[in-house]
């Protein structure tokens, strides 16, 4: 639609207008706080074209500029050769009241790139390969530093790609030092001469400038692992792992084998005789038929791909000869732009392509985080009951990060990462079962066959456009005024007390309960003792099976509570949006519909109550625990908490009462989460797992919490069936066992306060 951007910007400040009054208190109430308003754009491109400032000047002092953030994504920044990563909400929340952050030293690994890319090869094929590739090698908590000549081969915009997808591969930073191409980039966005003179002046003066056709210049690294950039192919990943890469050529036959295989990541389970079923459905007064494959959402969205002039740019050019060719898409697949900055919009229209992007129905529909983070909205109602009477396994493709299970919409149950070419393509398609070497991409009105090679264009053809119109002017037109430009925030009233004043009526901010039950004394570490299994699960539990920051569904604990305090289906929103709330996202802990929990055996947001045998909502089965003063733990495999850095993923489950997670391996920035929220992340020794100790999950389980601890310390865990097994609590440093002693991060920054 074309007034998409208008309504939903009407409506985001309608729905989140306490939100919005919050955070202006926030920059009033705190010194050195500064807010970009919303509807600018994605935070991570607005700091890679705008903020970020690579060298500090401080009253003639120089030193190098650096950055931790509170999304995962933070580690776009390293693609411009700042050196920034993600941490945890809590831990961030701890470092603004001037705690320093303590980490392991990490290791670091050198990623050597070597060759070319191919003509038709896009930046999101090559992050997708380094994805796959670095979830191979094993990077979790580790640094990985980008050397070699291919690096010379690649813009600051490829590179700040691979950069953000950083926590898809598990590492903690993806760093690119700078270089020529660097300075050029920063011209190119309208930075000050005199900064580009002082950053390359000091940069080379220390030895950090680096020319990547220089070998002598190559650092050492823990280990060095190679790409060969001419050995990148086009592809997506999925269904539902961002690291599960297919080629384009292999997608049909892929995506067919998904369908009958074992429920898991690669497999839908679907029987033999329902693998060909399709449903017809009438739309805008017209008939359509939806089969298994068939693609629903086509979202050209996220800061991974829409911050990258040539990929967005090649989109253009790829939807401008599609229309020309007589192509066209199905109106009842939920097409979107969302651009992760004003600049996008600005070389699109000026370079010609913006009017054929939407006549495919690629309007832009906002500045932020949208599709990929599972704001896509409804699809269609005919859509929803084609998909749902027919258990069909539909299809979301968009030009994101992530597509766990349950994160992109709860109706499509295959979501592929691509680039925003592929979006398109697919999309015209209209499904992921075709082979586009052989198969049409559609065929004209004059009954002509058009096939993808016909239409898509040459990296050569998309610099040439790009080095034309993305221009320093639209740079700085555009944030001159990013500030100001959002009259709904300008106009916005806000408390000027230093304290805030919560309003007991409202249900998106409310007083959290962290500080309850705080004791200026500290007590000393209790054991966990009999403790109940919440949850059993399984390997890549992501921090959207944990904490969704989707819908909310009219049939779960959270919609009961917003009901009971007089809302309507209509006004629940988000999850996302809610998280000022503690009672919407206590109840939201574990509400994804695809959580596949051992327990049932089956994807449902539930579990089984042990000492009543009953199937009930997790909230509602925590409640019961809780009732009966019993605690909880919970059992997982490996990648525990993989995904966003979504501070709510720790918060939750400690308001659920749960007091540990016995894994066989965490994700970075949620182990730290748990840490920081109190609950112990235990770890199986290495060659151990659920199954090989024979754990059902039915026992109870005391954690023998010793009076002296130390870092990563093996502990034993007591069964009631008599056994005793070890597993490594993973505090990692002294710091982390003082917050751990401190009931968590926050109490411990209070205690801190109070000293004073």
């Amino acid at each position: 639609m074309p007034d998409s951007l208008q309504k939903n910007q009407d409506l985001e400040f309608e729905r989140n207008k306490e939100r919005f009054e919050f955070l202006k208190w926030g920059s009033k109430a705190f010194h050195n706080m500064r807010i970009i308003p919303p509807g600018s754009g994605i935070v991570h491109q607005v700091n890679l074209e705008y903020l970020a400032r690579v060298v500090f000047d401080q009253d003639g002092f120089y030193y190098p500029d650096s950055l931790v953030g509170t999304d995962s994504h933070t580690t776009m920044i390293d693609g411009l050769g700042v050196l920034g990563w993600g941490v945890g909400g809590i831990e961030a929340e701890a470092v603004m009241l001037g705690q320093p952050i303590s980490m392991v030293l990490p290791e670091v690994i050198g990623y050597k790139l070597l060759g070319s890319p191919g003509p038709l090869v896009t930046s999101t094929d090559i992050v997708l390969t380094v994805t796959k590739h670095l979830r191979q090698v094993g990077v979790v908590g580790k640094f990985v530093e980008f050397f070699g000549p291919g690096v010379a081969q690649l813009s600051i915009a490829d590179r700040a790609t691979i950069a953000n997808m950083c926590p898809e591969y598990g590492a903690t930073a993806a760093f690119f030092p700078v270089d020529h191409i660097s300075v050029k980039y920063l011209e190119q966005t309208g930075r000050d001469e005199d900064k580009l003179n002082y950053i390359t002046q000091y940069l080379k003066a220390v030895g950090m400038f680096r020319d990547f056709n220089d070998s002598s210049q190559d650092p050492d690294f823990t280990e060095v692992v190679e790409l060969d950039l001419s050995t990148v192919v086009s592809c997506c990943s999925g269904p539902k792992r961002p690291q599960d890469k297919v080629a384009v050529t292999d997608m049909k036959k892929d995506f067919e084998s998904c369908l009958g295989a074992k429920q898991g990541f690669k497999g839908f389970q679907v029987a033999p005789k329902h693998q060909t079923v399709s449903a017809s459905f009438e739309y805008n007064g017209k008939e359509y038929k939806l089969s298994h494959g068939s693609v629903v959402i086509a979202a050209i969205t996220s800061c991974t791909n829409t911050s990258n002039p040539s990929v967005m740019l090649g989109a253009g050019l790829l939807a401008k000869r599609a229309v020309q060719q007589g192509l066209s898409m199905k109106p009842y697949i939920k097409t979107s732009l969302s651009p992760g900055s004003g600049v996008v919009t600005y070389y699109l229209k000026e370079s010609g392509v913006m009017d054929y992007l939407s006549q495919l129905g690629f309007e832009v529909v906002g500045y932020g985080c949208m599709t990929c983070i599972g704001n896509s909205g409804p699809l269609p109602e005919p859509v929803v009951e084609a998909i749902t009477q027919n258990d069909l396994v539909a299809v979301g493709i968009l030009s994101g990060n992530r597509n766990f299970e349950g994160r992109v919409h709860p109706n499509t149950r295959a979501n592929y990462l691509a680039s925003p070419l592929l979006v398109i393509a697919y999309a015209i398609a209209g499904t992921v079962c075709i082979d586009f070497e052989t198969e049409p991409l559609g065929i004209n009105p004059q009954g002509k066959k058009i096939f993808l090679r016909d239409i898509w264009p040459s990296r050569h053809e998309i610099q040439e456009v790009e080095r034309e119109h993305v221009i320093p002017v639209m740079f700085k037109e555009v944030y001159e005024k990013i500030e100001k430009v959002n009259e709904r925030w300008n106009e916005l009233n806000s408390p000027s007390d230093k304290l805030y004043t919560w309003n007991p009526k409202s249900t998106y901010i409310k007083s959290p309960p962290f500080f309850d039950n705080l004791t200026i004394d500290l007590q000393p570490p209790k054991s966990i003792t009999d403790a109940y299994v919440l949850l059993n699960l399984g390997d890549s539990v992501t921090t959207d099976h944990i904490s969704p920051a989707g819908n909310i569904a009219r049939n779960s604990p959270a919609a009961r509570y917003l009901t009971g305090r007089g809302l309507t289906p209509r006004e629940f929103n988000s999850y996302g949006s809610r998280r000022g709330n503690d009672a919407v996202m206590a109840r939201g802990t574990f509400a994804n519909i695809r959580l596949f929990n051992k327990f049932l055996n089956k994807q449902a947001p539930q579990t089984l109550h042990i000492p009543s045998e009953e199937t009930l909502d997790v909230f509602d089965a925590a409640e019961r625990y809780h009732q009966a003063g019993l605690p909880l733990l919970i059992l997982a495999g490996k990648e525990y908490g993989s995904g966003s850095s979504r501070d709510w993923a720790a918060k939750g489950p400690f308001l659920l009462g749960i007091k540990a997670v016995l894994a066989e391996s965490y994700e970075r920035i949620h182990r730290s989460n748990l840490v920081g929220m109190g609950v112990i992340p235990l770890e199986y020794l290495p060659g151990d797992t659920a199954e090989s100790l024979g754990l059902t999950g039915r026992e109870r389980y005391t954690v023998v919490i010793p009076e002296k601890l130390t870092p990563r310390m093996i502990v034993d865990i007591k069964l009631d069936t008599g056994k005793t097994v070890k597993a490594r609590m993973r505090f990692d440093t002294d710091v982390e066992l003082t917050y751990f002693l401190n009931g968590g991060i926050l109490n411990y920054m209070i205690r801190k306060m109070l000293e004073k």
